[in-house]
């Protein structure tokens, strides 16, 4: 309870036994027109009072300004008037309620609701059956009395976390910090969803001639001829500017690694002619996971070609939303085509290249048409000449692909790479 229903049961406390129906009313009114919008619904929590009898306080109010020909006449009902409640006489009404919503009956196999939503309309007809005949809106009425309320679901617990969470995190935050001290790029890279190619709903709105909405289709099953896209991500933290390849085939560790050499080639080069190192943050999972062979494969490939020694830092389990991509770049590609249905590739990428932020966000995009196949498999000896080298603290989530020209002159430190 807030300080506005605090202050407002107080006073009702205080208050209730010294004014009849109507006055109750006309307070409750008052009061709830001095909270403003949502006021009816705090006073109606604060007092017990129904939200229609503090809505009829506000007509009688409107009313008191009218003139006296045209005023609407009230009766106050005397104490102990009305229809009595529903519990009158029925002392095990509320009792079978409570034992049908209550949490603990969950698990009971003989609940007649166990599988069952557990509606107000359910409640009564359930109710009814029982032998203790009551509406919906009594059942609503009754479970609001008892402290219930319409709740939904909220994403709130995250498993186990992983012991090295934190240091994890810290580990990640110091080694970007040090690249970029040495003017060296840190990007963040991720698969964004995978979107439907055609005329199908998208969510969110913009502004259009009134009556001229876009038409889009009922169902939302793939359209074979037009097929599917899979946005890529590479976000460079300390320019603020973003890659974006979209996939028109499988999202595998291959694409996710041409996405990024995509990225150096088209923006990363220019902005960072100097560099001799790369930092990747990236989630634990997908096409770029911590234990994806294929991945480490490309990567050393990228790092051959390249002349990079190519740094990766893997979040923990279940921490994706800490990726600084995620709320950096995706979520304002999302915002910038909201409401637009995306009818073929290159609306795709053309609205992905069109996002910006007034911090200066730079973003462009491209179409990648090449297949790439799944299922590539990554055999023992193929690991074992990769030139890689774990970091001492957590290794499967940190370590470093060096180019073939430049291999460090001691392996004392690196880790069995069959096991990767």
């Amino acid at each position: 309870m807030d300080e506005n229903e605090a202050g407002i049961a107080e006073k009702f406390k205080s208050l209730s036994e010294l004014l009849d129906e109507q006055q109750r009313r006309l307070w409750a009114a008052t009061e709830a027109r001095a909270l403003g919008y949502g006021g009816v619904s705090i006073v109606a929590r604060a007092t017990g009072l129904t939200r229609p009898t503090i809505v009829a306080g506000l007509k009688e109010l409107d009313d008191t300004k009218r003139p006296a020909s045209t005023k609407t006449q009230r009766r106050v009902r005397r104490a102990g008037a009305g229809r009595p409640r529903v519990t009158h006489g029925n002392a095990e009404l509320l009792p079978a309620l409570e034992e049908l919503v209550e949490p603990t009956t969950r698990g009971d196999p003989m609940s007649p609701l166990r599988w069952t939503c557990k509606s107000v309309r359910v409640l009564a007809s359930e109710l009814t059956r029982q032998g203790h005949p009551v509406s919906h809106q009594s059942v609503s009425a009754l479970l609001q009395e008892a402290g219930y309320s319409l709740r939904a679901n909220r994403k709130t617990r995250e498993g186990a976390a992983h012991p090295d969470r934190n240091a994890q995190f810290e580990h990640i935050a110091k080694r970007a910090r040090q690249f970029q001290r040495r003017g060296q790029p840190v990007i963040s890279v991720d698969t964004k969803k995978k979107e439907l190619v055609g005329d199908f709903r998208n969510a969110g709105q913009e502004w259009h001639p009134k009556g001229q909405a876009p038409q889009v289709r009922v169902h939302d099953f793939q359209a074979k001829e037009l097929g599917k896209a899979i946005p890529y991500g590479v976000y460079d933290l300390s320019a603020n500017a973003g890659w974006v390849s979209v996939c028109v085939d499988h999202d595998t560790p291959e694409f996710a690694v041409e996405s990024i050499c995509c990225w150096w080639r088209r923006m990363g080069r220019k902005t960072y002619p100097g560099a001799t190192e790369l930092l990747i943050t990236a989630d634990g999972g997908g096409s770029n996971g911590s234990r994806a062979r294929l991945w480490k494969v490309a990567l050393q490939r990228t790092a051959d070609a390249t002349g990079l020694k190519i740094s990766v830092c893997h979040f923990p389990p279940g921490t994706s939303k800490w990726n600084k991509i995620e709320h950096r770049l995706f979520c304002h590609i999302t915002e910038n085509w909201r409401g637009r249905p995306l009818v073929s590739h290159e609306v795709i990428v053309n609205l992905i290249a069109g996002t910006t932020t007034t911090k200066g966000l730079r973003v462009k995009a491209a179409l990648d048409k090449r297949p790439y196949p799944t299922g590539v498999q990554v055999d023992d000896s193929t690991m074992a000449s990769l030139h890689l080298k774990t970091d001492k603290f957590c290794g499967d989530w940190n370590y470093t692909l060096f180019p073939a020209a430049s291999v460090p002159s001691t392996k004392s430190s690196v880790k069995s790479r069959a096991k990767l």
